[in-house]
């Protein structure tokens, strides 16, 4: 048996690697030529202290306290020198990539279809190259997509789940925009070059209710979560709000609600800011958070929108004094992708 392991790095780059039963990740890291910090590697300097952010794992009992406190323990920090995985797991390290002698991969997808959402998006599908494997991700990460004949790279949010052949992207049509004006002309079938995945917006372990915020194209990597919390299942509410600025912008609700069909819990509120939308939720998001959904605080929120959106939407939990248990968001323009996480690595 073997588990899956993604690294996520301080400089938002993810490797997968695969461990072997009764590996431990330090070694398995190593056997996939990446050098994950160490010193003594017997639990004793604490050098390879990292996050677990989702799975099942034994720390064992062969570390001595300063190595790794009870504390620390308990809030899912780990040796990778101890640590054995008993299931596919997501570990966080808190250094560059660079530092362990790795870097981003990368693949090849073929252009398979565009379809344009009025002048507002462009949901766009590819096919993994032939021979190449289904790329891998984290449900939320995104792709610098290199645009063919200039040079030049954009980033975008996988829309569909990880690990399939066929993936996709929601992406914002620019007037003028570098990546727009290349697929007005696009053609099925013609090749492009896909650098990743990156980013540190990802669905964590679902421990408490979910509050989802995107605003237009944001919508993309709620779509990848959504997709993959519906085939797990989820026991947890989970309250989405996407929110746009015109009533064209608001695109795949048909998608939205077979998701919603399949996850129960999961409660789905839409959104147009300009007053004269036929719509009937005017406004912005942050006029449609109950008080139910903030849960008191013991909330993981996750907010993917345009800097303006994120910038109210965090003013308004601070306006209402509330602190998300968890809080990560992503700020996008046409160019640029950040993605910050509220919690630190370090307890």
């Amino acid at each position: 048996m073997t588990y899956t392991i993604a690294l996520n790095f301080e400089d938002g780059v993810t490797r997968f690697i695969d461990c072997k039963a009764n590996e431990k990740i330090l070694d398995a890291a190593y056997r996939n030529r990446i050098n994950l910090p160490m010193d003594c590697s017997d639990g004793v300097c604490g050098t390879c202290k990292c996050r677990c952010e989702d799975g099942e794992y034994d720390q064992g009992e062969d570390y001595i306290e300063d190595a790794l406190s009870e504390d620390e323990a308990a809030q899912g920090l780990v040796l990778t020198c101890q640590m054995v995985p008993a299931s596919d797991c997501v570990v966080a390290v808190p250094v560059p990539s660079t530092a362990c002698k790795t870097g981003t991969g990368s693949f090849e997808g073929e252009l398979v279809s565009i379809t344009a959402h009025a002048d507002a998006a462009l949901e766009v599908v590819f096919d993994i190259a032939s021979g190449a494997t289904a790329p891998s991700f984290l449900p939320g990460q995104y792709v610098n997509i290199g645009v063919p004949g200039a040079g030049q790279t954009r980033a975008y949010s996988f829309s569909s789940k990880p690990g399939e052949s066929r993936f996709s992207f929601l992406i914002k049509r620019v007037p003028g925009g570098l990546m727009s004006a290349y697929l007005d002309q696009a053609q099925p079938g013609e090749r492009l070059q896909f650098t990743g995945p990156l980013g540190t917006f990802y669905l964590r372990e679902l421990r408490r209710p979910l509050l989802l915020l995107a605003g237009g194209t944001g919508l993309a990597p709620f779509l990848s979560m959504l997709e993959v919390l519906a085939e797990r299942g989820c026991e947890q509410p989970i309250s989405l709000i996407y929110g746009v600025t015109r009533d064209l912008d608001l695109v795949l609700v048909e998608r939205l609600q077979a998701l919603a069909e399949r996850l129960p819990t999961l409660a789905l509120i839409t959104c147009v800011a300009e007053p004269q939308s036929g719509h009937p939720r005017k406004g912005y998001v942050t006029q449609h958070m109950s008080a139910a959904m903030l849960n008191d605080g013991e909330v993981d929120v996750y907010l993917c929108g345009p800097p303006p959106m994120v910038d109210a939407v965090r003013a308004h939990f601070s306006e209402q004094g509330v602190t998300p248990a968890s809080f990560h968001y992503e700020k996008f323009t046409p160019t640029l992708v950040v993605s910050t996480d509220r919690q630190a690595l370090t307890a």
